[in-house]
């Protein structure tokens, strides 16, 4: 199943599902229409959702400000706006960092 990626006015919305509490952080690849993503840092006060945030940011070679939690902020299953890229083009990103 390809991960979710939708279109928005201001660029586009990755789905993620996190995994936090982990041994590394790492993205993990495809999972039920999500991409995986494993954090060290446990999901009390917020902590998961900035590793998270700066995991995305490393992993897409984008900057700070491109990258934002806009749903999901106390659940696994979370929707990052990644701005000034369209779907096609996050899409292609993503699918070149996992390799496919």
């Amino acid at each position: 199943m390809p991960i979710t990626i939708t279109p928005h006015p201001d660029g586009a919305v990755l789905a993620v599902r996190v995994q936090p509490g982990a041994r590394k952080n790492a993205a993990l690849g495809g999972r039920g229409g999500s991409l995986k993503v494993a954090v060290t840092a446990p999901p009390e006060g917020g902590r998961a959702n900035a590793a998270v945030l700066e995991l995305l940011r490393d992993w897409l070679g984008v900057r700070r400000s491109e990258v934002e939690l806009v749903a999901g902020h106390t659940s696994r299953n979370k929707q990052f706006l990644v701005r000034g890229r369209t779907a096609d083009d996050l899409a292609a990103l993503v699918a070149a960092k996992l390799g496919r």
